[in-house]
């Protein structure tokens, strides 16, 4: 949902088009299940729990229940973890990167029987609704972030055993036995926040573009404007590993600590490049983007902005015609294509799930994924 952040905002609480339920959602109980699971809960920040909770139930005819064969953790998790991004109740269920098989349903749903393995994009999506009918997926107005419980409204996530998901013939998309789940993982989120980023930022055959921010969903956004034909993908980090991944990938890497303008400008005859992807998150990712890009180029950010203020003036913009794009990736409007696009391409990002832990151990994943530590690019949770 979010490329893991170069630093720490301030704490923000979610507002008017940055709820992560929405304002015609109904608030729903969360009745107890006969059994109980294993689950990664939020406890306060910097303290998260693998603890033992009841298991989900079907609330409603649309609903299904999926039996989770891997989780993954989002560099979005990091804001709650480290108290950014404020408001979740203590006992919320983590995770909106998941995937798995159904193993009960609702009366009403057709495709996401028993028995159907599925990926899930990280929201839920009614299908129906203008927004859903348009692509737009992240504004359905039922829609609803896993792993996001505020005042008893709102929708566990898939760090456990189990998970609810509602509307899930509009949500989950059928995938075959033999798609690993590290790929159905990588198309519910950091993937298709990729692609989205790349086509929002309307990249060409022939473009010059560069990716700041080598997290995860840089990764995947240099796969996909690789795939879309860019002449060159300058990928700008300061860390070493990720530098190389990128490389592999079929990027030009460019250390951030070098003279990143100058590069850029000897390699595009001094204009900048037409499509800058700003995977960071923060506002010096924002204004080296700005310097980076051509007149009349295109500033994409995929990414969640925890900032109080926008990092560009309206002069900025103005003086170099600049296109400025950002928002929540609609991936369920993607994820059918990211499926196929990581079935042809996505050995080429192997190895950036750095770190493979039991559910037991996700606290711990948590840390060392914070922290950078291990050479750390991404973490899949396993279930026991």
């Amino acid at each position: 949902m979010a490329p893991d952040t170069q630093e720490i905002g301030q704490p923000v609480q979610p507002g008017p088009g940055r709820s992560k339920i929405s304002r015609e959602q109904p608030c729903h109980f969360f009745p107890q299940g006969p059994t109980i699971m294993r689950a990664v809960t939020f406890a306060a920040p910097w303290d998260l729990r693998t603890v033992s909770v009841p298991d989900p139930v079907v609330l409603a005819p649309t609903d299904v229940i999926v039996r989770v064969e891997a989780a993954a953790i989002c560099g979005s998790d990091l804001h709650v973890y480290r108290g950014v991004e404020r408001g979740l109740d203590a006992g919320t269920v983590l995770g909106h990167e998941f995937t798995g098989t159904v193993v009960s349903a609702g009366y009403a749903v057709v495709r996401a029987r028993p028995g159907t393995r599925v990926a899930a994009p990280f929201t839920v999506n009614c299908g129906r609704c203008w927004a859903c009918r348009r692509g737009l997926t992240a504004r359905c107005v039922e829609s609803q972030v896993f792993g996001w419980v505020q005042q008893g409204c709102g929708l566990h996530g898939g760090q456990a055993e189990l998970v609810r998901v509602p509307h899930a013939d509009a949500t989950l998309v059928p995938i075959d036995e033999s798609i690993p789940p590290e790929l159905a993982l990588l198309a519910g989120d950091v993937f298709s926040t990729g692609l989205h980023a790349v086509e929002q930022g309307g990249v060409q055959p022939g473009d010059a573009v560069a990716i700041l921010g080598l997290g995860p969903v840089g990764q995947c956004a240099v796969l996909a404007a690789v795939a879309a034909g860019a002449r060159v993908v300058y990928a700008i980090d300061r860390v070493a590993h990720r530098l190389e991944q990128a490389q592999r990938h079929g990027a030009t890497p460019v250390e951030l600590e070098a003279d990143v303008l100058a590069t850029i400008r000897h390699g595009t005859e001094g204009r900048g490049v037409d499509v800058v992807i700003e995977a960071v998150g923060y506002p010096d990712a924002t204004q080296l983007a700005w310097q980076i890009v051509r007149p009349g180029g295109t500033i994409s950010a995929p990414g969640v902005h925890n900032e109080p203020a926008f990092a560009l003036t309206p002069g900025q913009l103005y003086d170099k015609n600049l296109t400025y794009r950002a928002g929540r990736a609609p991936a369920r409007a993607y994820l059918e294509r990211s499926l196929a696009l990581l079935n042809r391409e996505g050995w080429r990002l192997e190895g950036l799930f750095s770190h493979h832990l039991s559910l037991a151990e996700a606290p711990r994943g948590y840390e060392i994924f914070n922290e950078r530590r291990e050479n750390c690019t991404k973490v899949l949770l396993r279930m026991e």
